[in-house]
C-alpha cells in the first residue's frame, strides 16, 4: 500500500489519492505511451497482510467496475502471489491489463528479491 515502494500498484504515479480503508476511495493518474490514463476505485476488502480487493474503473474498462483482487500467501521464506483481475471487456484494452498487472508484479518480485 506504500505509494513509494517500488513493485506497487501506486508507485510512480503521476498523481495519487490513496485511502485504503474499506470503502475508501483511490484516484491514479499513470502516465504512459506519452499520455496520462486516470484510474479510479473503492477498496471492498483489506485483511491485512493477506487480502486486498479493490474495484478498478479506467478507459480500459471501458468506464465498467471491474474487481482486482490479491493475496498474499506464506511459502517458508516466501510469498505467493495471486492476483485476478476481473470484469474487464475482452478486447484489446482489456487484455492490455495483463501486461501491466504482469509488469506491476514483476517490480514487486524485484523489490523483494535478496540482494
Amino acid at each position: 500500500m506504500d505509494p513509494s515502494s517500488p513493485g506497487g500498484p501506486w508507485f510512480g504515479a503521476a498523481r495519487l489519492i490513496l485511502n485504503p480503508v474499506v470503502d475508501g476511495l483511490f484516484y491514479l493518474a499513470a502516465k504512459h505511451e506519452g499520455r496520462t490514463w486516470p484510474h479510479y476505485g473503492r477498496f471492498v476488502r483489506l485483511e491485512r497482510p493477506h487480502e486486498v480487493e479493490y474495484t478498478w474503473v479506467s478507459e480500459g474498462t471501458q468506464g465498467v467496475e471491474s474487481i482486482v483482487a490479491l493475496t498474499f500467501t506464506p511459502q517458508g521464506d516466501e510469498t505467493h502471489v495471486t492476483l485476478r483481475h476481473s470484469g474487464v471487456p475482452v478486447d484489446e484494452m482489456g487484455r492490455r491489463h495483463q501486461d501491466n498487472w504482469t509488469w506491476v508484479l514483476s517490480m514487486l518480485a524485484k523489490r523483494f528479491v535478496p540482494r
